[in-house]
């Protein structure tokens, strides 16, 4: 597999990959660990994959709905329908295409509280304590950031300037827009972004993550042109 850029040239082009007198084989769309890897990396093609599935599992939904109480519904939810969402989203909830998923989600709140196909589903997402998929997304990044801060570095230890953002992570230099997305430059960026005294809570993982669960609860009120 050779990842490229939509617009590299070398996409008109075959190259062949030898090892011990064999020619190995180029594919485009790979499975790896459950995800479904492309060489442009626009995650397209594990997102049409999970669709489907997330789909299946929002029409069991609404067919349990009707012998089940609203806790037993989400619980369900969170088994079912969210474990299939946020498998690996680090990686594909950047895409543009992600947004088919965020459809699919909102049916289901809408199926599990409901309320009709047109109305707000932002004030349900809050009650039932179900993040959207890209408050979700920021959440996993955030984790990601937690539970491998060796692999970070700080401002003040790359460039030693005392400057106010010397504790920030330091965003390493990367010119291809498909660099900038990955999960890693990403996450730096998103963790930058937190308020200094959530920042200092990173230490504490349980703590760090209740109290960021509740504060992406809290913007759900406030995000627009989502829900």
């Amino acid at each position: 597999m050779q990842f490229v850029t939509k617009n590299n040239f070398f996409n008109d082009f075959d190259f062949d990959t030898i090892h011990g007198n064999k020619k190995i084989a180029t594919v485009n769309s790979p499975k790896f660990l459950g995800i479904t890897l492309d060489n442009t990396l626009s995650w397209r093609p594990h997102i049409d994959a999970i669709t489907s599935k997330l789909s299946s599992a929002g029409f069991a939904l609404r067919i349990i709905k009707h012998f089940l109480s609203l806790e037993s519904l989400r619980m369900v939810y969170f088994s079912y329908f969210q474990s299939l969402m946020t498998y690996g989203i680090i990686f594909w909830a950047n895409s543009y295409y992600s947004k088919v998923n965020f459809q699919l989600q909102k049916r289901v709140i809408r199926f599990i509280t409901g309320i009709r196909n047109r109305e707000s589903c932002r004030e349900h997402f809050r009650t039932l304590k179900i993040l959207p998929l890209q408050s979700q997304y920021i959440l996993s990044l955030l984790i990601f950031v937690i539970d491998n801060k060796d692999h970070f570095k700080r401002n003040f230890e790359v460039h030693h300037i005392n400057t106010r953002n010397k504790l920030s992570l330091h965003q390493p230099l990367s010119n291809p827009s498909i660099c900038q997305k990955v999960a890693y430059c990403t996450a730096i960026r998103v963790f930058n972004s937190l308020p200094p005294q959530i920042r200092k809570l990173s230490h504490n993982r349980q703590h760090y993550k209740r109290i960021w669960k509740n504060f992406l609860y809290s913007l759900i009120l406030y995000i627009g042109g989502m829900f």
